[in-house]
């Protein structure tokens, strides 16, 4: 299977790697920190302001693709504190309809730039 990236994504990245690639008919997004596109620092705010714009960049990659969170079949969640679940939850839910895609939620020492949360997707 020969990686394609998807061209015209935001810069909402932290290393050397793709914001997303294809294969396979499915796409695959890199996990997306809180980051502003247009200055590329991580945006001050809590939990809830940092998951609207991690979904906000998430959206972005997708339409770049020629998707939207709708086509979203699977979603991976890394949080610093476990206790933010909830509070993630409620920005989550606004984004997302039934049925839901299918989702991990994992607790992590840290993350880039000192994100409280990041997600990744796939695609299809």
């Amino acid at each position: 299977m020969a990686r394609q990236p998807i061209s015209g994504t935001p810069s909402t990245r932290v290393g050397p790697f793709s914001p997303a690639v294809s294969g396979n008919n499915l796409i695959f997004v890199s996990g997306q920190v809180a980051l502003d596109p247009t200055s590329g620092a991580l945006i001050d705010g809590d939990i809830s302001t940092q998951t609207e714009q991690v979904l906000r960049n998430l959206a972005a990659v997708l339409e770049a693709a020629g998707k939207n969170l709708g086509d979203v079949l699977r979603v991976g969640v890394y949080l610093t504190d476990m206790q933010s679940y909830s509070a993630m939850n409620e920005v989550y839910v606004r984004h997302f309809e039934a049925p839901y895609p299918a989702r991990t939620a994992i607790a992590v020492a840290g993350l880039p730039l000192g994100a409280a949360v990041e997600m990744d997707a796939i695609v299809g």
